[in-house]
C-alpha cells in the first residue's frame, strides 16, 4: 500500500504547455537565434519570474522599456500576446491528475508559479483547474518557487503532512526545495517518466 495521501502539481511545463517561444520565433520571422538573444538578455525568465511573485505587469513592462527602448515593440508583445503562449495540455499528465481526482484516497492541489493577473486567462481555456482542492498562485501569495514560504502556504493552508505528499515539477530547483522539506518530489520530464515514477509509491497508473 502507498503512505502517499496528497499530490501536489505544479502547472506550467507539468499539465500546461506554456513557451514564450510561441510567440517570439514569429515575431522574429523564425530567426531562432534572435529570438533566443531576446529572451536570454531582455525578458527573461528572471524577469518573468518577478511578475509571478506578484510585480504588476504593467509597471515590470514599463520598466523594461525604459531600460531598452529600442526594444520596446517586442517588450509590449510579452505580456500583450501572452496567451498565445500557451500551447494547450499536456493531455498525458492530465489523464494522471484525473485519476487522482478520481481515486478518493488523495487529497490533490497545485502550486504554481503564475501571475496573478494572467492566471484567471488560464481559468477559463482549462477545466481541469476546477478539479483541484485548492491551487496556490505565486502571485498572490506574493512570493514564488523555490523560496521556502511558498511551500510552507501550502502546507498549512490544507494541512498536508510533507512525508506523505508528492510534488510534480518540472524546475529542478523547485524540486530540491520540496526535499529539504521532507516532501517527496518527481522532476517530471514527460507524461510517461512521470507515471513511471509513480510506481516507486505503489501508484500504478
Amino acid at each position: 500500500m502507498s503512505t502517499i495521501k496528497t499530490i501536489i502539481f505544479d502547472l506550467g511545463g507539468v499539465l500546461i504547455d506554456w513557451n514564450p517561444e510561441y510567440v517570439f520565433l514569429n515575431a522574429f520571422k523564425g530567426d531562432n537565434k534572435k529570438m533566443q538573444w531576446f529572451l536570454n538578455t531582455i525578458c527573461t525568465m528572471d524577469w518573468n519570474e518577478n511578475q509571478d511573485a506578484g510585480y504588476p505587469i504593467a509597471k515590470a513592462t514599463d520598466d523594461l522599456v525604459l531600460k531598452y527602448p529600442e526594444y520596446e515593440t517586442y517588450i509590449r508583445m510579452y505580456y500583450g500576446e501572452w496567451e498565445h503562449m500557451i500551447g494547450g495540455a499536456i493531455e498525458g499528465s492530465v489523464k494522471v491528475l484525473k485519476y487522482f481526482i478520481d481515486n478518493e484516497n488523495y487529497k490533490v492541489v497545485a502550486l504554481t508559479n503564475w501571475s496573478a493577473e494572467t492566471f484567471p486567462i488560464a481559468q477559463k481555456r482549462f477545466d481541469f483547474l476546477n478539479w483541484f482542492e485548492g491551487i496556490v498562485v505565486s502571485g498572490d501569495e506574493k512570493t514564488r518557487k523555490p523560496f521556502i514560504d511558498i511551500y510552507n502556504i501550502i502546507l498549512n493552508r490544507y494541512k498536508i503532512e510533507p512525508k506523505t505528499a508528492i510534488f510534480i515539477d518540472d524546475n529542478i530547483k523547485n524540486i530540491e526545495t520540496a526535499r529539504k522539506l521532507s516532501i517527496h518530489a518527481i522532476h517530471f520530464k514527460n507524461p510517461k517518466q512521470l507515471i513511471s515514477e509513480l510506481k516507486q509509491y505503489n501508484i500504478n497508473i
